[in-house]
């Protein structure tokens, strides 16, 4: 068995997932469709103030089925609800490579459980601080660790210029 992408209507990656797997069930080609993937992670917002947790989606408009591919199986697939097409040169299916399944296979267990903070800061850039000893404080940002998703921000307590490492949530851009 080959993993396939597959082109779907975007934002309904899984629904389009659900819909092809209940189906491969009920047509009874459950044994050609070993497994369906939306490759997704947990992203953090912040909206008014409050922390918000999302599941963004890597591809959108993209599912990974891994499936034997035979003229019955195809024709199968092809027509479920939500589903465009296969992905490859002139409507013609082609299976992804081994390098490329494990890259993004690995990209998915490595972001799972974890929860990343959907804010971008940029050095030099102004922000306020929203939580923690020094909040309605501004200042600029120094130093971004987007690894540990933390920032160093330069601000000034008694006139002097004092950087202050904070994680993302902790600040916020300023307007």
């Amino acid at each position: 068995m080959d993993w396939y992408s597959l082109r779907v209507l975007s934002g309904r990656e899984k629904k389009v997932r659900d819909s092809l797997l209940l189906e491969a069930e009920e047509g009874e080609i459950a044994d050609k469709i070993e497994d369906v993937l939306v490759p997704s992670e947990n992203v953090v917002e912040m909206r008014g103030g409050k922390k918000v947790v999302k599941n963004k989606v890597f591809f959108p408009g993209y599912i990974l089925v891994k499936m034997e591919l035979d003229k019955e199986s195809r024709y199968f697939v092809e027509n479920i609800s939500g589903i465009v097409s296969f992905v490859g040169p002139k409507n013609q299916p082609e299976a992804l490579k081994e390098a490329e399944v494990k890259r993004i296979l690995g990209e998915v267990e490595s972001m799972d459980g974890r929860e990343v903070i959907g804010t971008r800061f940029f050095k030099g850039e102004p922000v306020k601080i929203v939580d923690g000893p020094f909040v309605d404080f501004t200042g600029l940002v120094q130093e971004v660790n987007a690894e540990k998703q933390k920032v160093t921000v330069l601000i000034s307590v008694f006139g002097r210029s004092t950087p202050v490492e904070l994680e993302y949530l902790q600040v916020e851009h300023e307007k």
